[in-house]
């Protein structure tokens, strides 16, 4: 265990001088406190200590990342974006953003962004091979800004689905109800800061 603790003590120390300065918060608390607990031999108290400040630190970047969500378009109006990307549940479903919009006329869409998910494997694949999307007459192969995608939409049904692979770990997506045709859904993807999104999910 002796080999380990300088390791470790730089670690902490590092992660305390990078929050001294900042301003003298909750994490920075947290993270003070999992040093001491740790040099005074109390290991369970700095895990803990440490757990919230990761937790902390990762409910900062989420609402950094909600800036990702488009803001609602003219005649449109929107809930709070949300955010999920922590805990054991990221290791199965990635980083997930969401947002959901609406209209007076009954309308309604949610934009998604889903980053590092395993399950995004099968996308992948799907759009790998065209002649997959030919077995389902709903769908066809859509792009936006050089981008792979495909579109969703069951004849005379009002709903319709936009998704779009972003590099190999990306994947937005706009689904509407209560639509009249594609417009909405479009106008809600090009609203979207592709680039911005590769930036900060590293696309």
């Amino acid at each position: 265990m002796k080999r380990h603790k300088p390791s470790i003590l730089v670690a902490l120390g590092l992660a305390a001088a990078l929050s001294t300065g900042v301003r003298a918060d909750e994490i920075g608390d947290q993270l003070e406190a999992g040093r001491k607990a740790y040099e005074q031999g109390e290991l369970r108290g700095a895990v803990q200590a440490l757990q919230f400040a990761v937790a902390g630190i990762q409910e900062k970047i989420n609402l950094s990342l909600l800036d990702l969500l488009p803001a609602p378009l003219e005649g449109w109006r929107a809930d709070e974006p949300q955010a999920q990307s922590a805990g054991m549940a990221a290791m199965l479903t990635g980083t997930n953003l969401s947002r959901h919009y609406y209209r007076e006329d009954g309308a309604d869409l949610d934009v998604s962004i889903t980053a590092d998910s395993p399950l995004l494997a099968m996308m992948t694949m799907v759009l790998s091979s065209p002649m997959l999307l030919q077995t389902d007459p709903s769908t066809r192969i859509y792009t936006h800004g050089g981008h792979r995608g495909m579109i969703k939409h069951e004849k005379d049904s009002h709903e319709w689905e936009i998704s779009l692979m972003v590099g190999g770990k990306i994947l937005v997506q706009v689904t509407g109800r209560g639509l009249e045709d594609q417009s909405a859904a479009e106008a809600y993807l090009k609203a979207i800061d592709i680039a911005a999104i590769e930036k900060a999910l590293g696309g």
